[in-house]
């Protein structure tokens, strides 16, 4: 919604860029809604649409040369893509910025008419300069922009020119009337990620006595140069560095400005550009696991792949996993394989010769960090025990292969999994699932260890709706002997996994067993706001965690525990800047492991 052309020449970077350029930016960084706003000036998107004119006129003729039909052409393409909407950025009294913005089939004569209005010197009308001599004060470009029908917004409003500038005193009185009045539409901020209370979005959220007109807030995004580069050491954004995502009906101006004049504050959000997957950092984030293993050097001098075979045994005797060969544990350690085909020939030759009974892996070549790495997935097997010769049998305990002991085996001739976390719990013919890594980005010391899968379901058969991104949810729980078994659905990836105890689960997933069990939950306690509701706050560490609850019309709630603030998404913002409690309620790191209940049944 603010984004500059080389007729800002003061200060734009990229001083040969076209207006195709800046199309083709745009429609590559998936942007559906841009605004042109040179400083004091439309001459950029006057220049553009002369371009336009001329070209349609050609075609009308039958006088378009090649690659003038080629240019139309491609205008029309990204234009079908991309609403462009014409505006300006107004330089006020005192060198405030405001943005006008203005619907798409406004007049260049309407556009520089309002600009004359706002006093702005005929001869400075195509310079797009910011320094234009005494124009008309803030108060009164508000009036003036929303009377012809523009969308109003304060520009870069806690920064350089902004009317809601920190250490800048003009006046509490002034400031007050500067981001509250009743013209304005909208505050254009550059902290809108931020969920600390020293944020701008925070302090304009109605909270205080005179502050109580709750503003929306936009990102920042004062493109000046078509893309940001690393070099940049001014940090100049490019297009689309600084977006905003807005929940709307349909894409047009009418939509945005309804939207920014309405107290529905929950579909306006920052937009991140979709970062490329990386399988195998986010394996290496969450590290050895019951369904991952990792072998940066696949074989020894003395003993081969006696390593991974024996992985490939554990995993099929156990949950199923993914080894990676070439890649170790740590987001540093990508080693690569210098004779992929190699290793690969002899992995399905020494897998076929020395694993009984027969089993279907998957054995593929990936590039990781600019270096071919081996990914093997070993199912579940449907035969147990599968023996490796000479060897053994060999069963998965959370991140290690280790050799079964009796109990395994007797377990695995019987037909069930060796897994120590549930030895007496196997529910018959339940099926299960390998495990992806997250996909959700979370560190190695984001709780990316606290899962026990010992039987996830293949589909989820809860519907997730709109719940946080992050933390836990404990969906169900029986009781057998004096052990609760429960359903946990872990909401970072959707995973659901069943027949988790508390004495097999670690860290969040241990917490919010722990707190289902020992303090359940009571509704007057819970901070409600609408159907959804707070009923906790703990740190863990410097991170604010959050015990949510939600509930629907048929009276059924449901808790979610432990969410950080990357799971505060949508309504659930209004709790961001909930006090925790003390650290005495903090989720522990770590609990000593209890001894399994006895065998049942």
């Amino acid at each position: 919604m603010h984004i500059h052309t080389p007729v800002s020449s003061a200060c734009y970077i990229d001083k040969d860029a076209t207006m195709m350029d800046i199309l083709r930016k745009a429609e590559e960084r998936e942007l559906d809604v841009i605004a042109i706003t040179d400083h004091n000036s439309v001459a950029g998107i006057a220049a553009f649409r002369v371009r336009l004119d001329t070209l349609g006129f050609l075609e009308a003729q039958g006088r378009l040369s090649p690659a003038e039909s080629e240019e139309l052409a491609e205008y029309r393409r990204i234009m079908g893509k991309v609403l462009v909407l014409p505006g300006f950025e107004f330089t006020a009294t005192l060198g405030f910025h405001v943005l006008g913005i203005f619907p798409p089939q406004t007049s260049i004569r309407k556009l520089d008419h309002i600009l004359l209005e706002l006093n702005v010197p005929e001869d400075k009308l195509d310079e797009g300069t910011s320094e234009i001599g005494a124009t008309a004060d803030v108060l009164t470009a508000y009036s003036i922009l929303d009377g012809a029908g523009a969308l109003v917004i304060a520009a870069h409003a806690n920064s350089t020119h902004g009317v809601a500038m920190q250490n800048f005193n003009f006046g509490g009185q002034t400031k007050i009337s500067y981001t509250q009045d009743v013209h304005l539409h909208a505050l254009e901020v550059t902290d809108l990620d931020s969920s600390s209370r020293r944020s701008t979005q925070y302090f304009y959220s109605g909270r205080k006595a005179e502050y109580p007109r709750r503003m929306h807030c936009i990102q920042g995004s004062d493109a000046h140069r078509l893309e940001r580069t690393a070099a940049d050491k001014n940090n100049s954004l490019g297009i689309g560095d600084r977006a905003t995502e807005m929940s709307l009906p349909e894409v047009g101006f009418n939509a945005i400005k309804e939207l920014l004049q309405s107290e529905d504050f929950t579909r306006t959000r920052p937009y991140h550009q979709p970062q490329p997957i990386d399988p195998v950092r986010q394996a290496q984030e969450a590290g050895p696991s019951l369904v991952a293993s990792f072998h940066e050097r696949p074989t020894t001098r003395n003993r081969g792949y006696e390593g991974v075979l024996q992985d490939v045994a554990a995993f099929a005797n156990t949950s199923g996993g993914t080894i990676y060969l070439g890649a170790g544990a740590s987001k540093s350690s990508i080693r690569g394989l210098e004779k992929p085909d190699e290793t690969y020939s002899e992995l399905v030759k020494e897998i076929a010769e020395r694993l009984t009974p027969r089993l279907a892996v998957t054995i593929e070549p990936i590039t990781a960090d600019s270096k071919t790495i081996i990914v093997l997935q070993a199912p579940q097997g449907a035969e147990t025990p599968y023996v490796l010769h000479p060897g053994g049998v060999w069963v998965r305990r959370e991140g290690e292969t280790v050799a079964a002991d009796r109990d395994d085996i007797v377990r695995l001739v019987l037909g069930g999994r060796s897994d120590a976390a549930q030895p007496n719990s196997r529910p018959a013919a339940t099926p299960t699932a390998t495990l992806a890594p997250t996909t959700n980005g979370s560190t190695a010391d984001d709780d990316s260890d606290d899962s026990f899968p010992e039987a996830a379901s293949a589909v989820d058969p809860l519907d997730s709706g709109d719940a946080p991104r992050t933390g836990v949810e404990i969906v169900e729980t029986h009781e057998r002997g004096s052990t609760k078994y429960h359903t946990v659905r872990d909401l970072r990836n959707g995973q659901v996994v069943q027949n988790v105890t508390r004495f097999s689960a670690r860290r969040l997933w241990r917490y919010a067993i722990n707190e289902h069990e020992t303090q359940p939950l009571n509704l007057d306690e819970v901070e409600w706001r609408g159907d959804i509701g707070l009923a906790k706050t703990y740190k863990r560490g410097v991170e604010t965690r959050y015990n949510l609850v939600e509930r629907d019309g048929d009276g059924r709630t449901r808790v979610y525990y432990g969410v950080n603030s990357d799971g505060l998404h949508g309504r659930w913002r209004a709790f961001a800047d909930s006090e925790p409690e003390s650290d005495s309620q903090s989720e522990p790191d770590a609990q000593p492991r209890q001894p399994e209940p006895a065998p049942v049944g």
